[in-house]
């Protein structure tokens, strides 16, 4: 399954967030800065964020972008979610009923090809949703912990 690089731009937004912490609006240019990306298209990740309530928007001077929840309370589902949108991934066209003469499919339910896809698509949406920001947040401050840090002071600048 492929995700739009916006999803990873959208996560590491929201950690720099988490970092930054409740108090500070970060501007989408200084979140995109930090990454050397285009300053509007993190905006649109953002924006995007702000639409399915994940993060919330300050306007004017000292404006920019918080976390609208605690870490703990948005998963990495949420994130892609916002990002990719809540279809499924695989869309059954039922191609089985195109071919002529076909025997019956057993049940003449769902296809089993699309059972199978559907299967696979939730358990990979399950162990999205059973990670918050604030797991991912906890592992990168361990294997790194500089990081934090490091973000506050360049969100600062």
């Amino acid at each position: 399954m492929r995700m739009a690089e916006g999803v990873e731009w959208a996560v590491h937004g929201c950690l720099n967030l988490a970092w930054a912490g409740p108090e500070k609006a970060v501007p989408a240019a200084r979140l995109a800065a930090y990454y050397d990306l285009p300053s509007a298209y993190m905006n649109k990740q953002l924006q995007a964020l702000a639409r399915a309530g994940l993060v919330y928007s300050t306007p004017g001077p000292g404006g920019g972008f918080r976390l609208a929840r605690a870490p703990e309370d948005i998963t990495l589902m949420d994130v892609v979610a916002a990002i990719e949108g809540r279809e499924d991934a695989f869309r059954c066209k039922e191609i089985r009923e195109r071919v002529p003469d076909a025997p019956a499919s057993p049940g003449q339910g769902r296809c089993l090809v699309d059972q199978a896809m559907l299967r696979a698509e939730s358990a990979w949406r399950k162990e999205l949703a059973a990670q918050t920001l604030a797991d991912l947040k906890r592992r990168v401050e361990r294997s790194a912990p500089e990081v934090p840090a490091h973000v506050r002071r360049h969100l600062a600048a």
